[in-house]
């Protein structure tokens, strides 16, 4: 069990990136042959055959839009995969995406949006007593004991792009 929600990207923001991504680009479906890409909109891996696009996308640009929040140069965007069409969205799981072995980063951004720091996480391999999700719960847990935090932002080491959001409980 996590004590942290894995945020999707939102609906209506999936809507706006269906037609044009955040870098003013027109969206491109293609069929993903292999499967595997990160959704975003669903926070599960693709399934051979999907229609998946490639679209650039802003999370805190976009979450500052709604709060007020300035961001300044911590504003940026980036790739994320999402499915081409409308889909229902995240099932009930722990955290996405959190293969042992992978290396996270976990940002935390004040309610200005300005960045109060990061975390490098190495997901561990499952153990009796240690388990991917409760690593990640124990580094969120750590990163909103600090009352400044109003969001977290996970990140793949190895691209860069954004996984998903946690917002503080």
């Amino acid at each position: 069990m996590t004590s942290h929600h894995a945020r999707p990207i939102e609906p209506q923001a999936l809507k706006e990136l269906r037609a044009t991504d955040d870098a003013g680009l027109p969206c491109v479906p293609v069929v993903d042959q292999e499967g595997g890409a990160p959704l975003r909109c669903c926070l599960r891996r693709g399934e051979p055959g999907e229609r998946i696009a490639l679209v650039s996308y802003a999370p805190l640009r976009r979450w500052a839009a709604r709060t007020g929040a300035r961001p300044g140069a911590y504003d940026e965007q980036g790739p994320v995969f999402v499915h081409a069409e409308e889909c229902p969205g995240p099932g009930p799981t722990g955290y996405p995406f959190a293969r042992p072995g992978v290396l996270r980063t976990l940002r935390r951004y004040s309610a200005e949006g300005h960045i109060l720091g990061g975390r490098l996480l190495e997901i561990p391999e499952p153990t009796g007593r240690d388990s991917p999700d409760e690593a990640l719960d124990a580094a969120l847990t750590e990163a909103f004991a600090d009352s400044e935090v109003a969001l977290v932002h996970i990140r793949a080491v190895e691209y860069g792009c954004f996984l998903y959001e946690i917002r503080r409980p």
